[in-house]
This record gives structure tokens, C-alpha cells and sequence, in this order.
């Protein structure tokens, strides 16, 4: 994801280990260890059960420990994408936790009460309210520190986590969950509407320390890709939303290239092909209903330009594999029916699995992606290491699954045919997951 979703700081920007290798002759669409590493890792983070936010990052080869800023840090959008992921298992009750936190987190900040949910939250059982924020203790200079991006709302992390609770809601008939999907979205529509009459769209919310946040003027293809999902599930709730985000949309495809453009500049101006991201030609066949055929190209255009071996890179310096990325390309293509294709990407994900089953963020030691972390950055200082990663295997689990996380349904094998069954779970929610 673009860093206009989640920037992650460089020290943050830590991606995981894979599944491993595919399990025996199993098809890879079917494969079950994803979930029970997701379920191990959300178990991990409150024994005692409850509602819960799980650390997005554990500590790489050769680490004791992930870095400080790190360690107690559950990104929303990680979480989200555990929750839908833990769906897809059929353990609706360990993603019920992640749900329930979040609605924790809605109705009880430190700072806001107008229906944000910041870039992040301290990982571990959600029992103190307000809902604590992520941070360190910073020795030298002997103070609590927090990292201005967790701290923040990116409008794409907000409408993922509507996301995560409209699966919720759709699975449980629980109507506090839909409400929490309502009220997110109209965050989005109240705080980060764009002006500018060329480019429509949702700007990209909310940087700074409280209760001083500044908003975010640049507009992101991902983001509003986010917004057209969330808006079109919400129905007549979310109509126009998703009219306008995908307004912005169409904006953004170039069609002499066939690729989709990242977004505008600071100062609205929508920026040209020369730099890529990897998701912002993937989603769109994704988060967009009945996508225009001419999008299709966009796979081709990351081949062309992000394409390392066996998978994708971030962007196209082409410097390693960005695991998470590749996963989502598996359930790209499964979606416009090249299966094989979407076997072989989830196979190269699946090889890259830490000790504790997560999957690492990346396969070298550490990619690039040629963005920053914020706009007080002065260089391209977002990054991702070798580290296991909740949201890589979330979407490993969703490739396997053959799950849309944009509307909660299942994709079609090429053939028609639905036939997750042997994926998801068999038994009590509550047993674990293999």
C-alpha cells in the first residue's frame, strides 16, 4: 500500500516473512497455515481474549526485538486486513476482537470525537480508554515519544477499516459494525474532500501530533480507490462518496500507457507515469465494480515496469520483492481469470515465511519505494525490511481464499465454480486454525 495509506516511517517500514513453501500438493488457493498464523498472532497479543489490536511487526533475522518504534505498534491497516482476513478463515470470532477494538477506538480517542480512527494503535488488549496510542520510551532524552504518521489519519487506513467492519457486518448481522462503516466514511467526506474541480477525489487526511494535525493537500489514486469500495457497499449511504472518489479514478488511468498515475501533488496537480506503485495498478480491479476493460492493461503495465523475479516490486527501481504486493497480485489476476498466473505469484509469496508463520515484508534485506514517509520528509525514506508482517499474510490469506476484500466476495475459480471450502475453517470459530 502507498504510503498516502500508511506511510510507514523508515525505521517502521518493516515488511515480513512468507508462509513458506506451499504445503505438500495442496493447491495453493486451499492452503490453511496463513490463517492459523494471523489467528497465533491475534491470540498472541491477548491470551485472555477480548477485543485486541496485534502488532503489525515482528523482529527480522538477526533481531532480538523489533525497533522500538515498532514493537508495540499495530498499524489500522494491518488490523483491518486481519479482520477480513480472519473472515475469509470462517473464524468470525477472532475477527470480531479486531472489530470490536476498532469500535473501541471510534468511540473513545484521546483528542477527536468526530469519527476518525488514527494510523495506528498500541497493539495488545484494547481495555483502557481513551485507547492508547502507540509509542516508545525514548532513553536519551528521556521522554515518551510517538511517531507524528501513527499518530495521524491517512483517509485510505480510515475507509480499510470500514472495510474490515462492513465484512463484519455482513457476516454477523451486528449493526453497530455498519454504523462504525457510516461514520468513518462520512469522516472522509467531511474532512477530506478535494476542491479542485480537476481532479474531484478525497484528499489524504490528517498529519501531525494532537490537537495540531494538519491536513494532507495531495490526492491518492489508492485512497480513493478505497473509497469507491467502501461507499459502494454502504449502498445509498455511501452513493455519492463513491461517485466522486470514482471520478478521480478515471482521472487517474492514462490510457496511452495503460498504467494508473499514484495521484496529484501538494498542489492538486495530477502527477505523470514516470513513478509507479505496484497496488495503484492492482486495486483497481479490485475495489471498482465491472472495472472498464481497457484497466486490464494496468497488469500489464506492472509487469512491464514492476515486475523482479517471481513476483512484483513497490515500485520500479526494481529493487527486491515486495511480498505484500505480490500476494495482492495473485488475487488480481485471479480475478480477471489468469489462475496460473495467480498460483505462481502466491507460490513466490508463500516461500518467504518467518519462524512464526507470518510472512516477511520482503525478500532482501530491504526495498525501496521511492516515497516518503510525510511531508516533513526530505528524501525517499519510506522503506520496508525483511520482517514478519501482519498485512502480507492477511493478503496471502485472501489470495489463498479467493476473498475480495473490497466487497467480501468470493472471486470465481476460472471456471465459474466458487470452491473455497476445503480453505475455510471446519469446527468451532473458536478452535485454532492450522
Amino acid at each position: 500500500m502507498a504510503p498516502w495509506a500508511r506511510a510507514l516511517p523508515a525505521i517502521f517500514a518493516v515488511l515480513l516473512g512468507g508462509l513458506g513453501a506451499i504445503m505438500g500438493a495442496q493447491p495453493a488457493w486451499a492452503a490453511p497455515g496463513s490463517c492459523g498464523a494471523v489467528a497465533a498472532a491475534l491470540d498472541a497479543a491477548a491470551p485472555e481474549g477480548g477485543a485486541t489490536f496485534v502488532a503489525s511487526y515482528g523482529p527480522g533475522p538477526g533481531e532480538a526485538q523489533a525497533p522500538l518504534p515498532l514493537r508495540n505498534t499495530a498499524f489500522a491497516y494491518d488490523n483491518a486486513l486481519a479482520a477480513i482476513a480472519l473472515t475469509a478463515c470462517g473464524d468470525t470470532a477472532r475477527a470480531r476482537r479486531i472489530g470490536d477494538a476498532f469500535l473501541v477506538a471510534l468511540a473513545s480517542d484521546r483528542s477527536f470525537a468526530d469519527g476518525r480512527v488514527r494510523n495506528a494503535y498500541r497493539a495488545g488488549p484494547v481495555t483502557e480508554r481513551p485507547v492508547l496510542l502507540p509509542g516508545w520510551w525514548d532513553a536519551g532524552r528521556k521522554q515518551w515519544s510517538e511517531d507524528r504518521y501513527q499518530v495521524g489519519t491517512a483517509t485510505g487506513n480510515v475507509a480499510w477499516v470500514g472495510l474490515a467492519l462492513m465484512t463484519l457486518h455482513d457476516a454477523t448481522g451486528a449493526a453497530p459494525y455498519r454504523a462504525g462503516a457510516v461514520r468513518l466514511l462520512n469522516w472522509i467526506t467531511a474532512n477530506a474532500a478535494a476542491h479542485a474541480r480537476s481532479t474531484a477525489g478525497f484528499t489524504g487526511g490528517r498529519d501531525g501530533y494532537d490537537p495540531d494535525q494538519a491536513p494532507l493537500p495531495w490526492t491518492s489514486t489508492e485512497h480513493n480507490l478505497d473509497v469507491v469500495a467502501l461507499g459502494t457497499w454502504l449502498g445509498p449511504d455511501g452513493a455519492e462518496a463513491a461517485r466522486t472518489a470514482r471520478t478521480f479514478v478515471d482521472a487517474a488511468f492514462d490510457p496511452s500507457s495503460g498504467c494508473f498515475r499514484m495521484g496529484t501533488s501538494p498542489e492538486g496537480r495530477m502527477r505523470d507515469t514516470a513513478k509507479l506503485a505496484l497496488d495503484t495498478q492492482l486495486w483497481p480491479q479490485l475495489a471498482v465494480a465491472e472495472p472498464p476493460a481497457a484497466w486490464q492493461r494496468a497488469l500489464a503495465c506492472a509487469e512491464a515496469r514492476l515486475g523482479v523475479l517471481g513476483g512484483f516490486d513497490f515500485n520500479d527501481d526494481r529493487d527486491g520483492l515486495w511480498v505484500e504486493g505480490t500476494a495482492q497480485a495473485a488475487l488480481a489476476y485471479r480475478t480477471v481469470g489468469e489462475r496460473e498466473r495467480g498460483r505462481a505469484l502466491l507460490a513466490t509469496s508463500m516461500q518467504e515465511r518467518a519462524p512464526s508463520g507470518l510472512l516477511y515484508a520482503t525478500r532482501e534485506a530491504q526495498i525501496t519505494t521511492g516515497l516518503t514517509i510525510g511531508p516533513t520528509s526530505s528524501h525517499g525514506d519510506f522503506l520496508y525490511y525483511r520482517r514478519p508482517h501482519l498485512g502480507a499474510t492477511a493478503w496471502a490469506v485472501l489470495a489463498e481464499a479467493g476473498w475480495n476484500p473490497f466487497d467480501g466476495k468470493i472471486i470465481p475459480d476460472s471456471d465459474g465454480k466458487i470452491s473455497p471450502a476445503r480453505f475455510r475453517q471446519q469446527g468451532p470459530a473458536s478452535q485454532p486454525l492450522r
